[in-house]
């Protein structure tokens, strides 16, 4: 159903248009990357931090939550580009325009009932140890 104002626009030949970022009008168009941040987890349903598998990777990182920045796939685009930051996509295959390591996982309700998923995890963290943890050489 069309509103009165919506006909009337018609009416006079005025196009309407929609915006696909609403939230870049409410000042959201860049979110800052601080330098305390170590890791930025990306995923459509972001687990809380203090979930046992997520305290295990963090603590295995030796990355506190404070350290972590979660954001959703939608904004990606909204970091700023050309920073460094050690990403973890979960069951999110956006590209993301950050330089450091990424690794990736399914979604954590998967990720916490499947072993080889979290196998798999473990042995990308393994893999990019000297980036994870450049002082320990």
């Amino acid at each position: 159903m069309t509103s009165r104002r919506d006909w009337q626009l018609q009416q006079l030949g005025i196009t309407q248009w929609a915006l696909r970022r609403p939230a870049a009008l409410q000042g959201e168009i860049a979110i800052s990357l601080p330098a305390h941040i170590r890791l930025v987890m990306v995923s459509s349903a972001l687990p809380a931090l203090t979930e046992p598998l997520i305290s295990d990777v963090l603590r295995a990182l030796t990355i506190s939550p404070d350290q972590v920045l979660q954001i959703t796939p939608e904004r990606i685009a909204m970091l700023p580009p050309g920073s460094r930051c050690n990403c973890w996509l979960l069951g999110a295959d956006e590209t993301v325009a950050l330089e450091g390591v990424k690794v990736t996982s399914p979604l954590f309700d998967e990720l916490r009932v499947n072993p080889a998923a979290r196998a798999a995890l473990w042995q990308q963290i393994c893999e990019h140890e000297h980036d994870f943890f450049p002082h320990h050489d």
